[in-house]
């Protein structure tokens, strides 16, 4: 897609709706017309193509949440190493920009993935339990493509998801402490 390709190589700041256009070889004006303004054709263009993140999660839960932390965290790793981690750097500099609120990028991500997580979970602290999810595995992804804090920054995927996911397992399915 031309609106991710521009956002990873320019970053959200320098890149623009008619920079997208023009790499798409449309109008602007069609662009705006299908996505508005250029946070929302951010948002459409920041899931990596071929990922459809509602079906992916529909995965995960399908077999139940017995090993889900270890099978999450190696399906993310998945789909944000998949271009060494430049998709995810351009999404994670856009998240700072005054003209991407987190809600955007946070709000989608909830509707698709996080509900449906949070349905296969122990009650009542699912919310709870997801964000502590969510939590670790953006600060995995940071470490990793981001920051490149080594050994993480290069650790193989299976043995990482091997490192993090009984803590990510612990969050979803543990009882939590109280306050």
């Amino acid at each position: 897609m031309a609106a991710r390709a521009e956002f990873a190589e320019k970053g959200f700041d320098a890149a623009s709706v008619r920079s997208v256009a023009r790499r798409a070889g449309v109008d602007p004006a069609l662009v705006r017309h299908y996505f508005g303004d250029k946070a929302a054709l951010f948002a459409a263009g920041v899931i990596p193509q071929g990922v459809d993140p509602g079906r992916v999660a529909a995965g995960l839960v399908a077999d139940g949440v017995g090993g889900l932390g270890e099978r999450l965290l190696r399906t993310v790793l998945g789909v944000w190493d998949s271009d060494d981690g430049v998709t995810f750097r351009a999404v994670f500099s856009a998240i700072g920009s005054e003209d991407v609120p987190p809600h955007l990028v946070m709000g989608y991500v909830g509707r698709e993935v996080f509900a449906q997580v949070a349905q296969v979970l122990p009650g009542p602290d699912q919310a709870l339990r997801v964000s502590l999810v969510a939590s670790h595995v953006v600060g995995v992804l940071v470490a990793r493509h981001v920051l490149g804090v080594e050994p993480v920054a290069s650790l193989d995927v299976d043995r990482l998801a091997a490192l993090v996911g009984p803590t990510l397992q612990r969050y979803l399915v543990d009882p939590l402490p109280d306050a």
